[in-house]
C-alpha cells in the first residue's frame, strides 16, 4: 500500500484497513476542517512537508500525538500530520475562493480590519448576504466577487492554471503563495470538478488517456516527466510550476522538453488528454 494514501501508522489505522495492515488499534476517525489559511501536511511529526491543506478543507483525524494530528485529506486521500491547532469544527462549505486570493474582513467594509488571507481554492461557509459582501459562519466577511458556489465548478482547467501565473515555486506547496507542479494541476482540475491526486506520479496513473506520440497537442493536454507535470496552453506552449523559473511560468514546449531532459530529468514519460 502507498503510505501517502494509507491512513495507518504503527499505532493506529482506519477501521476499513482492519485485516490489511497491522496496528495497535483501528478507529473510524473524526471529521475536522482546516481553520487557518493553510496547514502543512507533514511526513511525520516535525518532519518534512509533503503537501498543504487549505482553509475549509476536510480531513479525517485518526490520532492526536503531541501537538500533531494524524489525518487523511478528503480532497485526495493524502495522509500525514498537521498541527492540531490548525483544525477545528466548521460547517460544510458552500463556496470556494475563486479569486487568486482574498481577505476575510471584520465588517462588510473594505476599510475594516482584515483577519486572514485565503488562497484560491479555500472553502468557506456563507451565512448571510449584504450588498457587496458575504458574511461567513465564523462572523467574518468576504467580497462577493471572490466567491463561487461549490456546486458551480469551472469549465477550463488551463484558465485556472493561468490564474496562478507568477506564483512562486514551493516544493509541497498548494497555495498561490507557493506551489509545485502537481499542486498546480490539482488546483486546476479540482476547481473544475475533476478528482485529482496530489503527486505527479499518481496523476500520471490516474488522469486522462494516452495521446499517440505523433498526435498534435492541444489546450488542456498534460505532459509528464519523472517527477514533473505541466499543462498545454495551446499546441506549442506549456504552463507549469517549475524550479528553472522558480515560479508558475509559460514556456515553449519543445525547448522545455529539451531543457528538462538536458538538466537530468529525462524525457517525457506520458502525454495525456482529459475527457
Amino acid at each position: 500500500m502507498d503510505p501517502r494514501l494509507t491512513p495507518a501508522n504503527d499505532r493506529v489505522a482506519a477501521s476499513f484497513l482492519q485485516g490489511q495492515v497491522q496496528a495497535e488499534r483501528f478507529v473510524e476517525g473524526e471529521r475536522r476542517q482546516v481553520t487557518q489559511s493553510f496547514a502543512d501536511l507533514l511526513r511525520r511529526p516535525d518532519g518534512a512537508r509533503d503537501r498543504q491543506v487549505l482553509f475549509g478543507e476536510d480531513v479525517q483525524v485518526f490520532e492526536q500525538t503531541g501537538n500533531y494530528s494524524f489525518v487523511q485529506a478528503a480532497k485526495d486521500g493524502y495522509c500525514g500530520y498537521v498541527l492540531s491547532t490548525a483544525l477545528g469544527e466548521v460547517p460544510d462549505a458552500t463556496h470556494i475562493i475563486s479569486a487568486r486570493s482574498t481577505h476575510l474582513y471584520q465588517a462588510p467594509d473594505f476599510k475594516s480590519p482584515d483577519h486572514i488571507a485565503l488562497s484560491f481554492g479555500a472553502r468557506v461557509a456563507v451565512a448571510h448576504e449584504e450588498k457587496k459582501f458575504f458574511e461567513l459562519t465564523n462572523g467574518l466577511w468576504v467580497p462577493k466577487p471572490h466567491l463561487r458556489p461549490v456546486d458551480h465548478p469551472f469549465q477550463d482547467p488551463v484558465t485556472i492554471a493561468q490564474l496562478h501565473f507568477g506564483s512562486p515555486y514551493l516544493w509541497g506547496g498548494n497555495t498561490v503563495w507557493g506551489l509545485d507542479c502537481s499542486a498546480l494541476v490539482q488546483a486546476a482540475l479540482v476547481a473544475c470538478g475533476v478528482e485529482c491526486p496530489g503527486d505527479s506520479d499518481l496523476q500520471e496513473q490516474a488522469l486522462g488517456r494516452d495521446i499517440p506520440a505523433d498526435a498534435p497537442l492541444q489546450r488542456g493536454d498534460l505532459l509528464f516527466w519523472d517527477g514533473h507535470v505541466g499543462f498545454m496552453v495551446d499546441a506549442d506552449t506549456l504552463i507549469h510550476a517549475n524550479v528553472h523559473h522558480m515560479a508558475v511560468a509559460y514556456e515553449p514546449v519543445q525547448p522545455a522538453i529539451v531543457r528538462i531532459e538536458a538538466q537530468g530529468d529525462g524525457p517525457v514519460t506520458a502525454r495525456k488528454r482529459l475527457g
